[in-house]
């Protein structure tokens, strides 16, 4: 899919830059997104939970991405400490 904000001629040499990666590149860069998402949504939670530790906001972020129901599968009463 095209983003809004790039031409045709950008999109498709980015399609072929994309093509042309070898597999562990492309899981590279698919992990330093998921990690700067992750960075990103621990800044937002640090902004609004200005108190909160480094541990409570990595739970706060956990929650927010599993769910409480797999959050408690994997973690237990994490939530609780």
């Amino acid at each position: 899919m095209k983003p809004k904000d790039t031409t045709n001629d950008a999109h498709k040499v980015m399609v072929e830059i994309y093509r042309k990666m070898s597999f562990p590149d492309k899981t590279e860069r698919f992990f330093d997104a998921c990690r700067t998402g992750q960075l990103l949504a621990m800044a937002g939670l640090r902004e609004a939970n200005p108190d909160a530790d480094e541990k409570q906001i990595w739970t706060l972020w956990a929650i927010k991405h599993l769910g409480d129901e797999l959050f408690d599968k994997a973690y237990g009463n994490l939530k609780n400490e």
